[in-house]
């Protein structure tokens, strides 16, 4: 398959893993403890990338959909922990904004105008697939005056 940005094919060479099919014996911590972790963490303010990371790093737990059954934004939502916006998007939007705080300094960086250009078409194409699964409004555009107010 083409690369998304660029007319050329892939060339990985990588094998898959052999996924687990259970939640290991050796993790610490049992189902119930791993969502009261992840809604602990939740509340300190870590993102759900973040919490994974700490759940594997410091409490020995590879895989919390294993564990618990659920996924980590699952284990938010029905909580009421979720952020307003979902995590991708977020990271898009604040990625776009360095970039255009960088190219109002860097003017004749062109490189930059590029990546820029390639960072909205991703919130773009982003935003239409969570418009049409109903986690966005369907009014919502990305503008980038609006998302310097919204993620400031």
């Amino acid at each position: 398959m083409a690369r998304m940005h660029a007319r050329r094919k892939g060339r990985s060479g990588s094998t898959h893993y052999h996924a687990r099919k259970e939640h290991p014996s050796w993790s610490a911590l049992k189902p119930r403890e791993v969502e009261s972790r992840i809604i602990e963490l939740a509340k300190s303010g870590k993102s759900s990338s973040e919490i994974g990371l700490i759940l594997r790093d410091q409490y020995a737990v590879p895989n919390v959909k294993l564990a618990t059954g659920k996924k980590i934004t699952k284990i938010l939502d029905e909580n009421k922990l979720s952020s307003e916006y979902p995590e991708d998007l977020k990271n898009l939007i604040s990625r776009a904004l360095s970039i255009r705080e960088h190219m109002m300094i860097h003017k004749k960086d062109t490189g930059n105008k590029r990546n820029l250009q390639l960072v909205e078409s991703k919130i773009r194409r982003l935003a239409h697939y969570y418009i049409e699964n109903n986690k966005l409004p369907t009014d919502w555009k990305y503008s980038p005056k609006q998302a310097k107010l919204m993620f400031e």
